[in-house]
């Protein structure tokens, strides 16, 4: 197993294509009037000899048993259309067919190489390139394809969606455009269609396999982008029959000039055998924005059951927003579209971040942000707009006790758990600028978890002398501070004593993360565990991975490894021996912070 886990420095992928490069045709010469080829003239009949028999034809069903014509077909052995046909084709679609599409458009010089594909390098904060180049790629194909996307962890979605836009050498054996789409697959999973489509953005259009073209598709319907989906279809032609690839072909049609075309083709392929009604009017709706060929479309939403990629993007790039009936079931997803999509209403991102936040795709500032536009807007009213001007008292309230007063006022409106935190990160910054003192040493817990959303340690840790020994303030700093001493017996019985959680789970979870960072002695750690009846030391598959991974000191390996243990809705599906193999494989390799962070929100959600 270890031989998996083993890098080959300076491995590389060299790839060549031929050239197919089309050449403008010459101007013609001849004056108005002579380019029509003109047509061809009847040729003479010849004339039977004296003596000669004529041949005459038989009619069909007739004489000898009449032999069925040959499909006529293209040299490339394509069946020759109808008229019909070629006339309902689109430019792009007599190009394929005339064999007049180059399969690169794009000058050589300014191709993009096919290794280290990535938006992210390593002097911005990206992973080696090198990380998985010598990886099985069995191996990292399983850990992609086997992530659901939901994390239970705030810091490691980040971790996770960190090497997943990096810049990354493709693993031995596998095409690096797949090693692309399967990224992107996983960051959509994740929520995270702008980094999704940023990664299939890394990939010239012909070098796409049909796995990243797949991906392609669902980056730009998760981020509402119809007409950035244009240059790949241009390219990939008929690399796909189905009905979704030729409405997309239809629109872009229109989009390049050609709205009639554009327009009957999108009367074909609303039907039995073909989109919606509704579905067909929205594409409709897109398309003819584009150019002079408009209709008046009124969209219905009454017959319209669920919800599916194309409809809800092709609503909200037109300025629609589907009725409440229709998102009240829809997959998750969908709102974490809303966290992202400039083309929605403030309000509609804003109720997205309670989620969006908690999960990671939010900042504390990008969330700041987005209430300081809903305050400075007046037409905004509501809860919305209280909550706005709460987040304001918050950060600039006149004395502490006001602003303590705004902070603890948006955690408690929160309606669940999950957008409880997502508050917290929302007020990460305004707990930092509270005053350390003991007139709030109640809500220092919740301050420290707060800060520590947004990953301010340095802040957090001026509380350390308003934290008592044993609490929960106390256990979120022992795994916060860069550098701490060893935990002694006291302050972790103390904890257990007065832990509230079901089956002492925030317990178990400080033994997991202080004897994954080093700092408990493995003595105590044993004791402690037997007392929380929690074996540390069971083995699985994934257990073995994950520490060959931090052997091998493979940072990227491990942040993968580490996002398919923290799969889950909430932190009641983690356990103690999950969260201590992770936080120890990210300390090992070098991502102490990471670990760090991971192991206190641990035990502050626990």
């Amino acid at each position: 197993m270890k031989r998996l886990l083993l890098i080959t420095a300076g491995a590389a992928v060299a790839l060549s294509s031929a050239l197919v490069m089309a050449q403008d045709s010459p101007e013609s010469l001849l004056p108005p009037g002579f380019e029509r080829p003109k047509a061809a003239r009847p040729a003479a009949q010849p004339q039977p000899q004296p003596g000669s028999t004529p041949v005459i034809q038989p009619l069909p069903g007739e004489g000898a048993a009449a032999k069925p014509a040959a499909p006529r077909t293209l040299p490339n052995g394509q069946r020759i259309p109808t008229l019909k046909e070629i006339e309902a084709m689109s430019p792009e679609e007599l190009d394929e067919l005339l064999g007049l599409k180059p399969k690169f458009d794009i000058p050589p010089a300014a191709r993009r190489s096919m290794s280290q594909v990535g938006v992210l390098g390593v002097g911005e904060g990206g992973f080696s390139p090198g990380s998985l180049g010598g990886q099985d790629a069995r191996l990292v194909g399983r850990l992609l394809e086997g992530n659901k996307g939901r994390l239970v962890s705030r810091w490691g979605h980040i971790l996770l969606r960190r090497a997943l836009v990096s810049r990354l050498d493709a693993p031995q054996g596998m095409n690096p455009a797949d090693f692309a789409g399967q990224r992107a697959s996983l960051l959509i999973r994740m929520g995270e269609g702008p980094l999704a489509r940023s990664v299939v953005q890394d990939v010239d259009a012909a070098n796409y396999t049909p796995k990243l073209t797949d991906a392609a598709l669902d980056a730009y319907a998760f981020t509402g982008d119809i007409t950035g989906a244009c240059p790949m279809l241009a390219v990939q032609g008929g690399a796909r029959k189905d009905v979704d690839w030729r409405v997309l072909r239809a629109i872009c049609a229109s989009f390049q000039g050609d709205g009639a075309a554009g327009m009957a083709q999108l009367d074909r392929l609303i039907g039995p055998n073909g989109w919606k009604r509704t579905d067909g009017l929205l594409a409709m709706k897109y398309a003819g924005a584009a150019g002079k060929v408009r209709r008046a479309v009124k969209v219905e939403w009454d017959d319209v059951e669920g919800m599916t990629p194309w409809r809800y993007a092709l609503s909200i790039a037109v300025g629609l927003e589907p009725p409440e009936k229709l998102m009240k079931d829809a997959a998750r997803r969908y709102t974490l579209v809303n966290a992202t999509a400039p083309m929605l209403s403030l309000q509609s991102r804003a109720l997205a971040g309670d989620k969006a936040a908690g999960q990671g795709i939010l900042s504390s500032a990008a969330m700041v942000d987005l209430y300081s536009q809903i305050y400075a807007q007046p037409d905004i009213e509501g809860d919305l707009a209280s909550m706005a001007e709460t987040l304001r008292t918050a950060y600039v309230g006149e004395t502490p006790s006001d602003r303590m007063a705004a902070i603890r006022k948006l955690w408690d409106g929160a309606p669940d758990a999950e957008a409880r935190y997502s508050r917290q990160v929302l007020t990460a910054y305004a707990a930092a600028r509270m005053p350390v003192s003991e007139d709030f040493a109640d809500d220092a817990p919740e301050l420290i978890a707060s800060m520590l959303a947004a990953g301010l340690d340095r802040n957090a840790l001026l509380w350390t002398a308003q934290a008592d020994a044993g609490s929960q303030a106390w256990a979120l700093l022992a795994l916060a501070a860069p550098q701490r001493a060893p935990v002694e017996a006291g302050p972790l019985y103390g904890f257990y004593d007065d832990d509230p959680s079901d089956d002492y789970r925030k317990s178990a979870f400080l033994l997991a993360g202080l004897y994954g960072l080093n700092r408990l002695d493995a003595g105590l750690a044993k004791e402690f565990a037997d007392k929380l009846k929690v074996d540390l030391n069971r083995r699985s598959n994934w257990t073995r991975l994950i520490d060959q991974a931090a052997d091998a000191n493979n940072q990227a390996l491990v942040a993968m490894l580490a996002g398919v243990g923290m799969q889950g809705n909430s932190w009641e599906m983690m356990t103690p021996l999950h969260l201590y193999h992770i936080v120890s494989a990210l300390n090992r390799v070098g991502l102490g912070a990471e670990a760090r962070m991971i192991a206190a929100e641990a035990v502050a959600r626990g």
